[in-house]
Protein backbone atom coordinates (compact mmCIF):
# COMPACT_ATOMS: atom_id res chain seq x y z
CA UNK A 1 0.00 0.00 0.00
CA UNK A 2 2.83 2.40 0.88
CA UNK A 3 4.51 1.63 -2.41
CA UNK A 4 1.33 2.49 -4.31
CA UNK A 5 0.96 5.79 -2.40
CA UNK A 6 4.53 6.77 -3.22
CA UNK A 7 3.95 5.86 -6.86
CA UNK A 8 0.79 7.99 -7.06
CA UNK A 9 2.53 10.91 -5.37
CA UNK A 10 5.58 10.63 -7.62
CA UNK A 11 3.51 10.48 -10.78
CA UNK A 12 1.60 13.60 -9.78
CA UNK A 13 4.79 15.66 -9.41
CA UNK A 14 6.32 17.40 -12.33
CA UNK A 15 9.06 19.94 -12.73
CA UNK A 16 8.34 22.61 -15.30
CA UNK A 17 10.65 25.54 -15.45
CA UNK A 18 9.40 28.90 -14.26
CA UNK A 19 10.10 30.32 -17.73
CA UNK A 20 7.76 27.76 -19.29
CA UNK A 21 4.98 28.22 -16.75
CA UNK A 22 5.26 32.01 -16.55
CA UNK A 23 6.82 33.30 -19.77
CA UNK A 24 8.18 36.81 -19.82
CA UNK A 25 5.45 38.75 -21.56
CA UNK A 26 7.32 42.03 -21.59
CA UNK A 27 7.23 43.68 -24.97
CA UNK A 28 10.45 45.18 -26.27
CA UNK A 29 8.69 46.49 -29.36
CA UNK A 30 8.80 50.29 -29.27
CA UNK A 31 6.22 51.70 -31.66
CA UNK A 32 5.97 55.07 -29.96
CA UNK A 33 8.69 56.87 -31.90
CA UNK A 34 8.48 55.20 -35.31
CA UNK A 35 10.20 57.02 -38.16
CA UNK A 36 10.89 56.09 -41.75
CA UNK A 37 14.66 56.45 -41.47
CA UNK A 38 15.25 54.88 -38.07
CA UNK A 39 12.46 52.28 -37.98
CA UNK A 40 11.17 51.33 -41.43
CA UNK A 41 14.35 51.46 -43.53
CA UNK A 42 16.23 48.91 -41.37
CA UNK A 43 13.33 46.46 -41.65
CA UNK A 44 13.15 46.87 -45.43
CA UNK A 45 16.93 46.58 -45.82
CA UNK A 46 17.11 43.46 -43.62
CA UNK A 47 14.11 41.59 -45.00
CA UNK A 48 13.21 42.93 -48.46
CA UNK A 49 16.25 44.45 -50.09
CA UNK A 50 17.85 41.23 -51.31
CA UNK A 51 15.07 40.93 -53.92
CA UNK A 52 13.66 44.46 -54.12
CA UNK A 53 16.64 46.78 -54.62
CA UNK A 54 17.40 48.53 -57.92
CA UNK A 55 19.98 45.90 -58.81
CA UNK A 56 17.87 42.88 -57.79
CA UNK A 57 14.31 43.96 -58.56
CA UNK A 58 14.16 41.39 -61.38
CA UNK A 59 14.09 38.80 -58.58
CA UNK A 60 11.16 40.51 -56.87
CA UNK A 61 8.78 40.91 -59.77
CA UNK A 62 10.31 44.29 -60.70
CA UNK A 63 9.03 45.76 -57.44
CA UNK A 64 11.67 48.08 -56.03
CA UNK A 65 11.89 49.20 -52.43
CA UNK A 66 15.09 51.17 -52.93
CA UNK A 67 14.00 54.54 -51.56
CA UNK A 68 11.15 56.43 -49.96
CA UNK A 69 9.30 57.01 -53.26
CA UNK A 70 9.36 53.28 -54.06
CA UNK A 71 8.14 52.29 -50.61
CA UNK A 72 5.49 55.03 -50.49
CA UNK A 73 4.10 53.75 -53.80
CA UNK A 74 3.67 50.27 -52.26
CA UNK A 75 2.07 51.82 -49.18
CA UNK A 76 -0.45 53.69 -51.32
CA UNK A 77 -1.43 50.62 -53.33
CA UNK A 78 -1.68 48.58 -50.07
CA UNK A 79 0.76 45.99 -51.39
CA UNK A 80 3.39 46.52 -48.68
CA UNK A 81 1.13 45.84 -45.72
CA UNK A 82 -0.86 43.18 -47.56
CA UNK A 83 2.31 41.28 -48.45
CA UNK A 84 4.02 41.42 -45.07
CA UNK A 85 0.86 40.46 -43.17
CA UNK A 86 0.18 37.61 -45.62
CA UNK A 87 -3.31 38.87 -46.42
CA UNK A 88 -5.36 36.94 -48.93
CA UNK A 89 -4.86 38.25 -52.45
CA UNK A 90 -1.27 39.41 -51.84
CA UNK A 91 1.95 37.57 -52.46
CA UNK A 92 3.27 36.71 -48.96
CA UNK A 93 6.60 38.35 -48.26
CA UNK A 94 9.41 37.73 -47.74
CA UNK A 95 9.06 35.12 -50.47
CA UNK A 96 10.16 31.68 -49.33
CA UNK A 97 10.95 32.88 -45.80
CA UNK A 98 9.09 33.13 -42.53
CA UNK A 99 6.71 36.02 -42.02
CA UNK A 100 8.18 39.12 -40.41
CA UNK A 101 7.86 39.12 -36.64
CA UNK A 102 4.94 40.94 -35.07
CA UNK A 103 7.09 43.86 -33.94
CA UNK A 104 8.38 44.58 -37.44
CA UNK A 105 4.87 44.35 -38.90
CA UNK A 106 3.46 46.60 -36.18
CA UNK A 107 6.27 49.12 -36.71
CA UNK A 108 5.44 49.38 -40.41
CA UNK A 109 1.70 49.49 -39.67
CA UNK A 110 2.16 52.36 -37.19
CA UNK A 111 4.28 54.28 -39.70
CA UNK A 112 1.62 53.78 -42.40
CA UNK A 113 -1.19 54.76 -40.02
CA UNK A 114 0.65 58.01 -39.30
CA UNK A 115 0.61 58.86 -43.01
CA UNK A 116 3.90 57.15 -43.96
CA UNK A 117 5.93 60.34 -43.50
CA UNK A 118 9.42 60.73 -44.94
CA UNK A 119 11.06 61.36 -41.58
Amino acid sequence: MNGMLIMVMASSCYYDSEEYLFPDISNDCDTISVTYTQSVVPIIRNHCFSCHSNSTSFLGGSIRLEDYADIKLRVEDNRLLGAITHQSGYSPMPKGAVKLDDCNIETIRVWINHGAPNN
